[in-house]
């Protein structure tokens, strides 16, 4: 039987890491993030791949560093014949890529070689692109850019954030992993180099990433703000708060306001003026030191006082 040890943290590996059990495959061990603290209480929490482990009766690993730590020595020790990650979070150390004589391979959220590294799907909800999908792919010492094993593309429709995409590429890359695997142990399987000239990188996203310019045009901060729901949440500031934008739409009032007037106010929302004479209509909001509420709400309460004129920064 083959052995593997299946490397994840979030709730995009745990369905993958499920798949493989259920399919009979020997899962020696599974090798998680460390616990973290979490919420405003900062509750000690596990991630969601160590939860779905220990739901399955799984052993758990969970270094804080795995390069030169002893966790890594015990998982050089298990012998796997296939290391599966799929959203790890640290990069795997040489000794480690090179130990199993299936290899490494990883699950990667994007149509490789695009988007390469740890925000694949923010960054192309953030970029408007109208696809995606999963790459399967052996691990290399440079980051994502390992030989494509096999692909799947699906659309990014125009209602979907990042949260939404999670969801469904994790559907497709637990099924895309289970057609694959079986030609990745028989040794029957492709192995397409990464043409280089095509690369583009996904990078983990910055504080700065997440400051809406109201100068952009509207359809860029539309797609800031579902690229960046539900986490970590595109801002703006007003009054000199931060006031973090969790749901909003393209407007349909043109104006020659400045970019960042509020021009409208409706029961259920508001409108911001853009950089192309366009609007941002915010429809679900949380001002400073306040929880996630709906435009309608803010209107009634905190921001009763809004009026045609104000501004947003």
């Amino acid at each position: 039987m083959t052995k593997i040890v299946f490397m994840g943290t979030p709730a995009f590996s745990a369905p993958i890491l499920r798949m493989l059990h259920e399919e009979g495959y020997d899962i020696a061990a599974v090798v998680t993030q460390p616990d973290r603290p979490v919420g405003r209480k900062k509750v000690l929490t596990p991630p969601p791949v160590k939860e779905e482990a220990l739901r399955l009766g799984l052993p758990v690993i969970q270094p804080e560093k795995l390069r030169g730590s002893q966790e890594l020595e015990e998982i050089l020790a298990l012998n796997a014949d296939i290391v599966v990650t799929a959203a790890f979070g640290q990069i795997l150390p040489k000794e480690l890529l090179e130990a199993p004589r299936l290899g490494c391979i990883n699950v990667h959220a994007s149509l490789l070689p695009a988007y390469r590294g740890g925000a694949p799907i923010h960054q192309a909800i953030i970029d408007g692109q109208a696809t995606t999908g999963v790459t399967i792919m052996y691990m290399a010492e440079k980051l994502d850019a390992g030989d494509i094993i096999s692909q799947r593309e699906i659309a990014i429709e125009d209602t979907d954030n990042t949260g939404t995409m999670f969801d469904k590429l994790s559907a497709v890359g637990r099924e895309l992993l289970k057609e694959t695997m079986p030609s990745i142990i028989d040794g029957t399987n492709a192995r397409i180099p990464q043409d280089e000239s095509l690369v583009t990188f996904a990078r983990n996203i910055s504080r700065e990433q997440e400051l809406i310019d109201w100068n952009s045009e509207a359809r860029a901060l539309y797609n800031q703000v579902r690229g960046l729901h539900p986490w970590p949440v595109a801002y703006t500031t007003f009054e000199g708060a931060n006031f973090k934008v969790w749901a909003a739409k393209v407007g349909e009032t043109a104006t020659n306001a400045a970019p960042g007037e509020v021009v409208k106010i409706e029961k259920d929302h508001f409108e911001v003026a853009t950089g192309d004479g366009s609007t941002l209509a915010l429809y679900d909001v949380q001002p400073a030191g306040k929880k996630r509420m709906t435009a309608e709400e803010f209107l009634r309460g905190t921001g009763s006082k809004l009026q045609i004129g104000d501004r947003f920064e």
